[in-house]
């Protein structure tokens, strides 16, 4: 996968889920998929972030997305998360080819689609189960998966 779509994909992921993307980039870092050795973002492939990234990860796919008094995913709050670590995630995979920046922006764009995309495709699933808490798991699992595709096809 080119790095620059895979920016912008895991960008969309962040709008699916907020913690999903850099947690996945993490583990990807952790594994060497993503080679962040050598560079600022090094960090995030150490042990302590990537197991901080997945407890926040967890804890919003069940104790944050699940809940429904949580605000809109579209409101200032959720959206501007959204914006920061998809853009976060982004760039950290497009500093592996020297594109911080790029990698940002299509983060940033991603995290957008992601964000009103997911929010309108689980209001759309919702209606036609007659539930939120099934189109809420499948959403779940499409963040999930496709995260961990987008980093399995790098490197």
């Amino acid at each position: 996968m080119h790095i620059l779509l895979a920016a912008l994909l895991i960008g969309v992921i962040a709008g699916l889920r907020t913690f999903t993307a850099p947690t996945a980039v993490s583990w990807g870092a952790r594994f060497g998929r993503i080679p962040l050795a050598g560079t600022h973002l090094a960090w995030l492939g150490s042990a302590v972030a990537a197991y901080i990234l997945l407890f926040f990860a967890l804890f919003e796919i069940v104790f944050i997305d699940l809940n429904p008094k949580t605000p809109s995913r579209t409101g200032a709050q959720g959206f501007i998360s959204r914006l920061v670590t998809g853009g976060f995630s982004g760039a950290a995979i497009g500093i592996t080819a020297d594109s911080p920046w790029l990698g940002l922006l299509l983060g940033l764009v991603g995290a957008v689609i992601g964000t009103y995309g997911g929010a309108a495709f689980r209001a759309k699933l919702a209606a036609a189960l007659g539930k939120d808490l099934p189109a809420a798991l499948i959403e779940d699992a499409i963040a999930i998966v496709g995260a961990v595709v987008i980093v399995a096809c790098l490197a």
